[in-house]
């Protein structure tokens, strides 16, 4: 099966997501892509430093404005687009990612691993890692940022059947591009890690953001890599069935191996 994935990676004007929603937008029109992932908190930046300053750009699903934006973009470039934003949910708020269809369906979920000061002012996700279709019927699964640092993340939706992680990123640490290659060996999975790229610096508080977006093959190959600057859009053909093949070698499969009773797993 000929499948094209894409990964954007870009530098987002904090706080201005319908600036932000329009130059992805631009980025995207012309792009001939089955899936396309961007990074996490996509529209709005990161960088907050008090709570109103993420009521101001959260969003409902579905009334959203950049979700409906999203939508509609999907439908008018016949791609999924998995792309990461601010939910706000009752009186809560989550670090969230969003996959939309060119059918108009959708998946949502809410970041299970908070990062750092995240935890000020987004609450974890409450519900487990799931697996979501995509165009095509191509099953991915959505993990954001920090949930690389948690070989769990990637297990779970391995072990329900994902094809293709979907990973949007603000990653500031310098280790995550390198540790999923092992995320996609160990599960022998596609995965894309969308990031961004810049410094945000608000008040007291910066982050420089390290670029480097990816697509992974099943065994940890690197098909496309950026550099730490870059904005653009890459896209690389891949067959998403080769997931199905979980074996190491003849004798060995990633998961038939597996000797769950053996394991501490609390």
């Amino acid at each position: 099966m000929k499948y094209t994935v894409s990964v954007l990676q870009y530098k987002p004007e904090f706080l201005k997501p319908k600036q932000n929603f329009a130059l992805l937008s631009s980025m995207l029109k012309e792009i001939k892509s089955d899936l396309i992932v961007l990074p996490e908190l996509a529209t709005s930046g990161y960088v907050f430093a008090h709570q109103d300053e993420v009521a101001k750009i959260a969003e409902s699903i579905p009334e959203g404005e950049i979700f409906q934006g999203f939508r509609a973009l999907s439908k008018s470039i016949n791609s999924s687009i998995v792309y990461g934003f601010a939910e706000k949910a009752a009186d809560k708020y989550y670090n969230s990612s969003a996959l939309v269809n060119p059918d108009g369906s959708y998946d949502i979920y809410r970041k299970i691993h908070l990062y750092f000061r995240e935890k000020l002012f987004f609450s974890p996700g409450e519900s487990p890692f799931e697996v979501s279709t995509a165009k095509s019927g191509v099953k991915i699964g959505m993990m954001v940022c920090f949930d690389w640092q948690f070989p769990e993340s990637a297990r779970s939706l391995a072990l329900k059947g994902a094809q293709i992680l979907c990973h949007p990123s603000n990653l500031v640490l310098p280790w995550c591009q390198q540790a999923m290659i092992t995320r996609s060996l160990e599960n022998r999975v596609f995965s894309i890690t969308s990031n961004r790229t810049g410094t945000e610096i608000n008040g007291e508080h910066k982050h420089y953001f390290t670029g480097k977006s990816q697509i992974l093959g099943t065994k940890g190959e690197i098909l496309i890599r950026m550099n730490d600057t870059e904005a653009g859009v890459y896209s690389v053909e891949i067959d998403p069935e080769l997931a199905s093949n979980k074996q190491v070698t003849e004798m060995n499969s990633v998961f038939s191996d597996r000797r769950p009773l053996m394991y501490y797993l609390p």
